[in-house]
């Protein structure tokens, strides 16, 4: 049984019972699961709050889409994502993603590329608060050479 959960929301998520939602089919060999959060650094310099905006609906579309790519390259049966927008501070989560699969291979495999892919192709723009101001976040090269990757069969 195939299931996507797809939410945008600013309230925080609790892993456990995520986890409980993605591991519940016998036939799931492997349960993979990634929690982003809210770091104290971003390219050397000091970070105090994080507040992230996004398109509503356009958002959701984009994430529907790049699960379905997952699903096309490994055998997924549950995949969740939940990305947080608002204001995060210091060590607040803020994207939780999690996969089962039969096997393990697929379930890393599909985490890590939905990672990759949502932090390049969704619509979420990045406000950094810091000691010196607040400034836009803009896309890093390491993030787009990690999606263009996958797009190679490097990953």
């Amino acid at each position: 049984m195939q299931a996507d959960r797809i939410i945008v929301q600013s309230e925080d998520f609790h892993v456990p019972a995520e986890y409980q939602q993605i591991a519940g089919d016998n036939g799931d060999g492997a349960v993979v699961t990634f929690v982003g959060k809210v770091r104290d650094f971003n390219d050397g310099s000091a970070v105090t709050d994080l507040t992230l905006e996004h398109y509503p609906g356009m958002t959701e579309a984009v994430l529907h889409k790049i699960v379905a790519e997952a699903r096309e390259r490994w055998p997924l049966n549950f995949v969740t994502i939940i990305h947080r927008v608002g204001t995060m501070h210091l060590g607040e989560q803020i994207v939780f993603i999690g996969v089962s699969s039969a096997h393990r291979k697929a379930a890393f495999a599909a985490c890590e590329f939905l990672i990759d892919f949502l932090k390049t192709k969704a619509p979420f723009w990045k406000l950094e608060a810091s000691p010196d101001g607040a400034h836009w976040v803009e896309a890093r090269d390491s993030d787009e050479q990690a999606a263009q990757a996958w797009n190679n069969g490097d990953s």
